[in-house]
């Protein structure tokens, strides 16, 4: 009897534990296989299928580490209206016109087609005035709900984010993050289901390798920075010189994580369809090959420094010119200085000095520091399209082609190129990789930070330390005679104008301006890269971009808070 009445229990505990399990799945199957399918029911006489169009979140990283979207995906509606349900014509045209505009008189026209159950009204409306339109209980009405992708920054950062377009068949990123991170911010799956909704569905294999590769990505971009320095670029460098482009970065020399990078003219990603120039959408920064002209200076003294053939205090004769395989290298002004030590190079910015130096090191010596700098080389930056300098001069077997090198002419590179090696400078003598995200938010299991490399050594500590004073002396008493200097911190900058390169030779009236600077200098946060293609009535950089860029670093200062160093 005892058996019985335990067999009787067990039996129904078993039952029970089946109903639970029945109704457990088929409330599963119902909130999270069919629950859209459900929600769209509900509204069915508002709304037809809506898109499956979904795509991972970019984040900007503000200075107190909290991520703010850059790039994400937003609800959008079009309304229609089924011309054969329509009962006034005129009375639904002022009910809608109460909460959106459009042609009264064009909608009557087409509300009129009763042959017809479709006419489209308007595109891309807002969840508020959708809630509105909802409340006019109106059966004609049709609203299809989509998604589209949203960047509530508008123009900030729009060459390195890009957008996504349609290629025909599917919606895929185009320029910048969007196209470099295609692969993580791409949804395999469809974003009206769930990843519990996807194993009803899929095999577990493909489900969970489909999620392992998707995921946000979180920018080194700070969109206060960034908004900064656009505005300066725009107003202070674009407008005020009538300059074809300008352009700037800010990175930190120690990791090469990129604060800000920015082209200008730029676009609104939202709106990138307006364009009718697509040069507009290609990062400057990163695909536009130049030469730079005198910042390359430092990098050449650099290696006379580390390679103990000059220092500061060495002196040569500086004649005004020189000529190498018949051709004239002179000053920029043709003006001899007489006896002068390593250090007027860089503060006159001699030419017949740099190439002084490059003969001190010698043509393969040369060579070889400039590959170590990385020139000639991608940077390996995580956006698409990076273009590759060109130092194929430095093959020749002519001392002239070595000496244009020493001082920017005859070899081009990227600015973010530029920027990599310069930075060695900076940051003790160690070549990093620049970068954009610094880190992965997977679906599907942790996220993956950034993390650099092997750092290759390009010069001794103390080259570092002995070229970045030489580069302070420079800001303090030379560029436009010491006015620059900041009495409680130490600023290492120089300057660049280099003629630009059109039709196999090079211009006399068009010139590139560029400019580099770190601070504070002996122990820097920021290594600011600057340029500007033809501008009007400034002949030299250290008069359209010297106050452009103190007005950044004082910016940078204030906003991070950096204590005085001096």
């Amino acid at each position: 009897m005892k058996d019985s009445h335990l067999y009787n229990i067990w039996f129904i505990n078993i039952g029970v534990l089946c109903v639970a399990i029945l109704l457990t799945t088929k409330l599963g199957y119902l909130q999270i296989t069919r629950g859209e399918y459900y929600r769209d029911k509900a509204e069915a006489q508002y709304t037809i299928s809506p898109d499956t169009f979904d795509r991972g979140t970019i984040f900007f990283s503000e200075k107190t580490g909290r991520t703010i979207s850059a790039a994400t995906v937003v609800p959008d509606y079009t309304l229609a209206v089924d011309p054969t349900k329509i009962t006034n014509k005129e009375a639904l045209a002022d009910k809608l016109l109460t909460y959106i505009s459009f042609d009264r008189a064009d909608f009557i026209a087409r509300a009129g087609r009763t042959g017809d159950q479709y006419e489209e009204v308007a595109k891309h409306l807002s969840e508020k005035e959708i809630t509105g339109i909802k409340m006019l209980n109106d059966k004609a009405i049709i609203l299809k709900k989509d998604k589209k992708r949203f960047y509530p920054g508008g123009e900030i950062a729009a060459q390195v984010l890009g957008f996504v377009g349609s290629n025909g068949a599917t919606v895929t990123g185009r320029y910048g993050l969007e196209r470099y991170y295609q692969e993580t911010l791409a949804r395999t799956s469809s974003s009206n289901s769930s990843f519990f909704a996807d194993l009803f569905l899929k095999p577990g294999a493909v489900i969970l390798s489909d999620r392992a590769r998707e995921g946000d990505i979180v920018t080194t971009i700070e969109p206060t920075v960034e908004g900064f320095l656009e505005r300066v670029l725009e107003k202070d460098v674009l407008e005020k010189y009538h300059a074809v482009g300008a352009g700037g970065i800010i990175m930190d020399p120690k990791t090469g994580e990129i604060y800000a990078m920015a082209g200008i003219p730029t676009f609104d990603p939202n709106n990138f369809a307006k364009e009718k120039k697509q040069a507009v959408f290609v990062n400057p920064m990163v695909e536009g090959v130049y030469e730079v002209g005198s910042i390359v200076k430092p990098l050449t003294v650099a290696a006379g420094i580390d390679a103990g053939v000059v220092t500061a205090s060495t002196t040569y004769d500086d004649t005004g010119f020189i000529i190498l395989n018949k051709s004239r290298i002179s000053n920029y002004d043709g003006r001899a200085r007489g006896v002068v030590p390593v250090q007027e190079i860089l503060n006159q910015s001699l030419n017949v000095g740099a190439a002084f130096v490059m003969s001190r090191l010698g043509k393969d010596r040369f060579r070889d520091y400039f590959k170590a700098y990385g020139l000639g080389k991608e940077t390996g930056i995580d956006l698409p399209n990076e273009g590759v300098g060109d130092i194929h001069n430095l093959e020749s077997p002519r001392d002239v082609e070595y000496a244009t090198a020493s001082f920017g002419q005859g070899i081009s590179m990227t600015p973010i190129e530029t920027v990599r090696a310069l930075a060695v400078l900076a940051n003790g003598g160690v070549l990093v990789t620049p970068h954009i995200v610094k880190s992965t938010q997977y679906s599907l299991g942790p996220s993956r930070d950034y993390v650099p490399g092997s750092e290759p050594r390009v010069l001794k500590k103390e080259t570092s330390e002995e070229i970045t004073r030489m580069l302070t002396v420079v800001v303090d008493k030379a560029l436009i005679g010491g006015t620059l200097k900041m009495e409680h911190y130490s600023i290492a900058a120089k300057t660049g104008t280099a003629q630009l390169v059109e039709d196999g030779g090079y211009s006399k009236t068009d010139y590139l301006h560029t400019f580099f600077g770190y601070f504070p200098a002996h122990d820097p946060r920021f290594i600011i890269f600057l340029s500007v293609k033809s501008p009007q009535g400034e002949e030299y950089a250290s008069h359209t971009l010297s106050l452009p860029f103190m007005q950044i670093a004082k910016f940078l200062i204030n906003y991070y808070e950096i204590p005085p160093d001096r």
